[in-house]
This record gives structure tokens, C-alpha cells and sequence, in this order.
């Protein structure tokens, strides 16, 4: 751009790029920043030219203070300016703007300078006279980089909100001590052991600790145990090389190795072979291992998150879990409740699938009836959060009208369903006693009458608080605990 630079626009071609810029369709947002004004206005009349919008500053200062209070896609820096140089814009951007592509403008005597600055962060650099080609396809090549750096936040977020905690439904108080220990451990590189029945969420909480951690942007890697013929697992796992069996005709990395940095998932853990969890126990410990067949020690940097469905207690004092291994791996444990001990999470997990299947199938369904809520909230759940989740998804595909009612639910779910008697008690049936804790059995019908006196003082907390005689912070935990939250499209305006 020296024929630009030797001659600076005049006033009236400003106005002219002015005046037809609404016309234009911008391509992006640049920030120039140099302490030379016939270099910052002429590349600024350039780049408008080429349908950019752009903002000129002449020092580190003043490029900082634009930073704060506008977006911008690329800013075009010089390296050598008075008071604060490039290098602490630079510096400032990767600090403060991650998003923002930063190229470098310097001299032909310089170019160690450009070296630099390229190690500290620049995409690119300049070099003086700057020439309009060169400047077009820079720009043209930061902006492909920016719209990369866009598309990667836009997959990770999607990442965060599908294995996120957000992602993890319920609001019983047994969930959120769960919530608060993937909080505090996920930073960490404790193993953790996560216990409980299929179906209950343990691959969701593995995958939230990993998200949460400083290795979410390196792999995480899920295996199931219990799926892997016993004579593979070391070899998936470990590795091998070849000719170590029958079968190894080339060199192979296991799933340790494709997990390095990040974090692997070792799910019913409790189907492993003792001489397999003799391996597992050395990785534990000494971070290291084999693969099958080779004497070459690898390392490995891989943080270990185990799941069992059944209890390892148990199978160490049957013999068939290792108690040394049991130890090693229980030291942060994260037991997952099944789903008839969270019966109050049960309306707002099955709202949350019915948002997930109705977007699907793109079909206008409101909500679910009380007498389809209730009869979901009765079933026993022996497949827990899964069970409920193909139930609900079937119950969208079926559904007519804009309301799912029990007709829409697996019939199995209202045959099987525990039993309410007149008060409504599921641990009731007639003239049966349904085996469940005192405690559990007592939740239907504290729920029932809360309801009931929610809706007779017209959803007012306190007065409904009043007439319960309890106070309105235990009404309202009782609420949350029970998904009673006032919703005007079920339940008409106040």
C-alpha cells in the first residue's frame, strides 16, 4: 500500500466512503493501531474500500480503552510506537480478548521483531511499505482464522451445555450434593469412583467432571468394561504390538494412549479380571504401563474416573475385586441415587426430555397432564433416568394433542405402577404393603397436600405457609423439592 501511504485521503473521499458505507455489506470489525496517522488513515480508506468497518487509535492506551467498549474481529498493530509498544497490546489482547486475531505491522529491518511477536501471539505481520495485495490477503486469511476461533467456542459451549452439570437434572437434595462434589473435585486429578444402578447418570457425571476440569480441551475417552471380551481389555486399554497374539498383525495404541492429557472413563469397572486390575492398579500408582507384548514403558498422564453398578464392598469380600485396587480407587466417591429415591426430580426430568423430543419431532406439546405426572411419579423406575427418558420419548412420538396424557405412557409403566390408595400413599396398595423406606413413602402424600394448599390460597407462600404452620423457608424448599413451582399455563393466572 505505498501509493496509500505517499498520499492521504482528502476530505471529500472520506465522506464518500462515509456516505456509502451503509450501502456496503460489512465483512468485520478492524482496530488499527499506530502512532502514525497517514499510515492509520490510509489503510483505514483501503480496508473500507474493501467493505471493512474500521477504527484507527494511535497508541497502546487508547487501543485498549476501544477494546473495552467494542467488538472487534482483528486488530492491525505496529510494533514500534512510543510509551507502550505492539508487544504489550499484545500481551493485553491474550490476556483480555482471546477472540481477537492480532497482526503485526513492522519494518524490513525488523523482522526479528515480527519473529516475536508471532511467538507471543500475532497471526500474521506486515511489513512496511505495506502493499495493498499483500495487506487484502492477510486480512482475508485472519478472517477465515477468526471465524475458527468463533466455531470452536460455539462447539465447546455446545459441549459445556450437553455435559455440563446444566445438563444433569434434579434438584433433590441428594443431586445437589452431588453438584457441589463435582464442583470441588473436578479441578483436581483425583481419581473418583461413581456408584449406582444403570441408568441413573454416572456417563453424565464423568463427563461433567472432565468439562470442568483443566483437561476439557484434550480427550475424554469412555470404555465399557463390561463390553470388551476379558482376554482384549488389556490390549484395547494398554496397547500391543505386534505378533504378541494371535491376531496382532500391526502395532496398536490403546485407549490410555488416545486419552493422554485428557481423561478416561473406565465404566463397570467391577467386570474386570483379576490380572487386569493387578495392571490397573500399577497405572494408579506409577503412572505407567505396557502394552501387551512390548517391554517399553509408557507414561501416562491421564486422569482415571471409574464406575460400578454394583457394590465393590461386596465383590472384594466375595473375592473378585482386588481390595488393594478398591482402595486405591475409592478415594473420592460420587454414588448416584436411583430414580425412586428422587421421585420429586421426576416432573423436571420428564420436562426436560419432553423439550429435548418435542424439538425433534417438531411438534407443539405443552406439558403433561397431573394424572400422567402421577403416573409417572408412581412406577418403580428399575431402568431409572434412561427408563424415564425412553418413556417420555415415546410418549411425544404418539402424542395427538398438546398435552401428554396417561395413554401416551408404555403401558407396563401404568400396570406396574406402585399402587395409591384413597390418601394417595404409594407404599399402600389394597390391602398390600409395598416394601420402601418410611421416609420415601411419606413424600407422596406431603406433596399431595402441599399442592393442595398452594393451589386453596391461590400459590401464596405465605399464607399457604401460615395455614401449614411451618415457616416459608421450609414451604419453599419443600416446593423445589417436590417441582412445585407455580407454572399460569397449568395452572391459570394468579
Amino acid at each position: 500500500m505505498s501509493s496509500s501511504v505517499s498520499n492521504p485521503p482528502s476530505t471529500k473521499t472520506a465522506k464518500q466512503t462515509s456516505a456509502n458505507k451503509s450501502e456496503q455489506t460489512s465483512q468485520g470489525r478492524v482496530l488499527l493501531v499506530d502512532d502514525d496517522k497517514i499510515i492509520v488513515d490510509s489503510l483505514s480508506e483501503f480496508l473500507q474500500l474493501e467493505k471493512y468497518e474500521v477504527d484507527g487509535v494511535h497508541s497502546v492506551k487508547a487501543a485498549c480503552a476501544q477494546l473495552a467498549k467494542q467488538n472487534y474481529a482483528i486488530v492491525i498493530t505496529d510494533v514500534n510506537m512510543p510509551e507502550a509498544d505492539g508487544f504489550e497490546l499484545l500481551r493485553h489482547i491474550k490476556d483480555h480478548h482471546p477472540d481477537v486475531v492480532p497482526i503485526v505491522i513492522t519494518g524490513y529491518g525488523t523482522i526479528e521483531s515480527a519473529v516475536e511477536a508471532i511467538k507471543m501471539g500475532a497471526y500474521d505481520y506486515l511489513t512496511k511499505p505495506l502493499q495493498d495485495e499483500e495487506v487484502r490477503l492477510v486480512i482475508q486469511r485472519a478472517f477465515q482464522q477468526q471465524s475458527l476461533i468463533r466455531e470452536n467456542r460455539s462447539l465447546r459451549q455446545q459441549l459445556d451445555l450437553r455435559y455440563g452439570l446444566d445438563h444433569v437434572v434434579g434438584h433433590d437434595y441428594k443431586m445437589l450434593k452431588i453438584f457441589d462434589l463435582v464442583e470441588t473435585v473436578a479441578e483436581t486429578k483425583t481419581t473418583v469412583l461413581i456408584t449406582g444402578e444403570s441408568g441413573t447418570g454416572k456417563s453424565l457425571i464423568a463427563h461433567a467432571l472432565h468439562h470442568r476440569s483443566d483437561r476439557q480441551q484434550q480427550p475424554f475417552v469412555e470404555v465399557s468394561c463390561g463390553a470388551i471380551p476379558e482376554g482384549l481389555l488389556e490390549s484395547e486399554l494398554f496397547g500391543h504390538v505386534k505378533g504378541s497374539f494371535t491376531g496382532a498383525v500391526a502395532n496398536k495404541e490403546g485407549k490410555f494412549k488416545a486419552a493422554e492429557g485428557g481423561t478416561i472413563f473406565l465404566d463397570e469397572i467391577n467386570s474386570a479380571s483379576p490380572a487386569f486390575q493387578v495392571k490397573l492398579l500399577r497405572v494408579l500408582q506409577e503412572k505407567c504401563y505396557e502394552p501387551v507384548g512390548s517391554n517399553d514403558t509408557i507414561k501416562a498422564d491421564v486422569r482415571v474416573i471409574l464406575a460400578s453398578n454394583v457394590d465393590l464392598m461386596k465383590e472384594v469380600d466375595a473375592g473378585r475385586f482386588r481390595q488393594d485396587l478398591y482402595y486405591r480407587i475409592n478415594v473420592v466417591t460420587i454414588h448416584m441415587p436411583p430414580l425412586v429415591e428422587r421421585l420429586g426430580d421426576i416432573p423436571l426430568l420428564a420436562e426436560n426430555f419432553l423439550a429435548k423430543y418435542r424439538a425433534e419431532v417438531k411438534r407443539e406439546i405443552l406439558d403433561f397432564t397431573p394424572e400422567a405426572l402421577h403416573a409417572l411419579q408412581r412406577y418403580h423406575w428399575p431402568g431409572n433416568v434412561r427408563e424415564l427418558e425412553n418413556a417420555i420419548e415415546r410418549a411425544v412420538v404418539l402424542c395427538k394433542g398438546r398435552h401428554i396424557t396417561p395413554d401416551n405412557l408404555p403401558p407396563h409403566i401404568l400396570d406396574e405402577a406402585l399402587p395409591a390408595a384413597r390418601d394417595g400413599n404409594p407404599a399402600v396398595a389394597e390391602g398390600e404393603f409395598v416394601p420402601m423406606p418410611l421416609k420415601q413413602a411419606l413424600e407422596e402424600p406431603e406433596r399431595r397436600i402441599i399442592e393442595a394448599a398452594l393451589k386453596a390460597n391461590n400459590w401464596n407462600r405465605q399464607t399457604t405457609a401460615e395455614m401449614l404452620q411451618i415457616n416459608r423457608t421450609t414451604l419453599y424448599k419443600k416446593m423445589k423439592h417436590y417441582g412445585l413451582e407455580y407454572d399460569p399455563a397449568r395452572h391459570g393466572s394468579k
